[in-house]
């Protein structure tokens, strides 16, 4: 008998990680996607309230950094694939922790070494391009030690993303002796209309951020890579957006696949995960 997937959702504050598990639930209720409620979800009291502020066209509120609530969702797919999507509604501080901190909460090693399947959301639009330690020439550093006052050197948001990643790999007890095929990896490249680019979303991640880039194609043998816009076109917090609130938000949002095709079915990097063995 085929294992169930267990899919985790990972990403840092401001991805845009609530939205899309709004959008998520409502293509569940009114059918319209690949995917389906396979029995009765847990802890949705997160997304119905996004959900609600969406249906009037208004963005919601960020996660509070010290909330930690897990949502499950058991989903069934058109060829009766069944799978737990285990959605941490938490504040993406929480993330940035794991990496500056490297304490491990007790609620996420336990989720950690249950999945099978890991989804990271990255918002390239926000991430930091400024040089980091690990761009910057040696000569900068021997320069900043003749100054009065030491420089202060930090990763760059790419750098820590691949950090996240060893430290969950280290979590799961996987080893890096060869490329992985477990856990299934897939990266999300969340809000893609703000980045207005026609490239595909493999390229476009080997263009921005090509460390990250090596590391995932160094380490899993096949790796995803889509682009995610949940909401499809920004949205205000106090002003209503009247297309939104007569349309419905099922009616926005899209995916671009790795092929560069756009559907508006947000659950397709769900259901590829699903077609392939746990």
């Amino acid at each position: 008998m085929t294992q169930q997937h267990t899919i985790l959702l990972v990403g840092e504050s401001n991805v845009g990680k609530t939205h899309y598990g709004a959008q998520f639930l409502k293509r569940l209720m009114v059918k319209a996607c690949a995917l389906k409620m396979h029995g009765a979800p847990t802890n949705l009291e997160a997304f119905t309230t996004a959900l609600g502020c969406l249906t009037e066209g208004r963005a919601t509120d960020h996660t509070p950094a010290s909330s930690y609530v897990e949502s499950v969702w058991p989903i069934q797919d058109d060829s009766g694939r069944l799978a737990e999507l285990i959605w941490p509604d938490y504040g993406g501080e929480q993330v940035r922790n794991l990496v500056t901190e490297r304490r491990i909460p007790a609620t996420w090693r336990e989720r950690v070494l249950q999945a099978t399947d890991w989804v990271v959301l990255i918002r390239l639009h926000s991430l930091r391009s400024e040089e980091d330690l690990f761009s910057r020439p040696l000569r900068s550093f021997a320069t900043a030690e003749k100054q009065d006052e030491p420089a202060k050197f930090e990763p760059s948001d790419q750098a820590r993303t691949i950090e996240l990643l060893q430290i969950l790999l280290y979590l799961a007890q996987f080893s890096l002796d060869r490329p992985l095929r477990k856990p299934r990896l897939t990266l999300l490249l969340s809000c893609w209309d703000e980045l207005q680019t026609t490239e595909l979303p493999p390229d476009l991640l080997r263009a921005r951020l090509p460390m990250l880039w090596s590391f995932v194609r160094s380490n899993w043998i096949a790796p995803s890579i889509l682009g995610l816009s949940a909401l499809e076109k920004p949205l205000s917090k106090t002003v209503p957006d009247v297309d939104y609130a007569t349309r419905g938000p099922e009616d926005f949002g899209y995916v671009i696949l790795p092929n560069g095709e756009r559907s508006a079915d947000i659950t397709l990097p769900i259901k590829r995960l699903m077609a392939e063995a746990a």
